[in-house]
């Protein structure tokens, strides 16, 4: 039987190989954290300066368009710049927001607007018209993604979310050992 002796040098080479790897999978991973916090900077400023939030529809009445399990991006606007034909949020009191297509608009004064409303899978108009001095315009929507934000809001994913995320910085924070040198390695042999 022959034993083989793996040379020193190759073991450290690995070990270094390794090492390079765990850097770049925690550069990455740190990178790719720091991406979603700016995101989430970002949407709160665009929340707080623009108006702009996110809304999930749960029913159909907006099909095809926009089906149940859509997520849209509105924003907030007085209720003078609505038009016939806008997707529009109005808020209802002691009730859900209601998100219809506007059918007809009205300006009571130069604030508040009558607006009349009619879901596109609806045969007809909503039973009331909504007075109302702003309302929320939808901008975008994109199908199925609500289940996902949804998800992604449970207590269980933001615990483990949290979890991940303290992880890594800890791992990226954590002081690694000193290593020597190639010069002095090399002088030691």
């Amino acid at each position: 039987m022959r034993t083989v002796l793996e040379p020193v040098g190759s073991r450290r080479r690995t070990a270094d190989n390794r090492r390079r790897l765990a850097d770049v999978v925690r550069e990455t991973l740190l990178n790719l954290a720091a991406i979603g916090g700016a995101i989430c900077i970002l949407l709160t400023l665009a929340a707080v300066f623009f108006h702009i939030t996110l809304i999930m529809f749960k029913t159909g009445s907006m099909s095809p368009g926009i089906p149940a399990g859509s997520l849209a991006i509105v924003r907030e606007v007085p209720a003078s710049e609505v038009r016939t034909g806008d997707v529009v949020t109005v808020d209802r009191p002691g009730q859900l927001p209601v998100t219809h297509r506007v059918t007809s608009s009205r300006m009571v004064d130069g604030a508040t607007a009558v607006l009349t409303l009619k879901g596109d899978a609806n045969p007809v108009e909503d039973p009331a018209p909504y007075a109302v001095s702003k309302v929320r315009t939808v901008l975008y929507s994109v199908p199925g993604i609500a289940y996902v934000v949804a998800g992604a809001s449970s207590p269980w994913v933001l615990g483990g979310t949290t979890v991940a995320v303290s992880a890594l910085v800890t791992w990226a924070l954590w002081p690694r050992p000193e290593r020597a040198p190639r010069a002095r390695i090399k002088a030691r042999r």
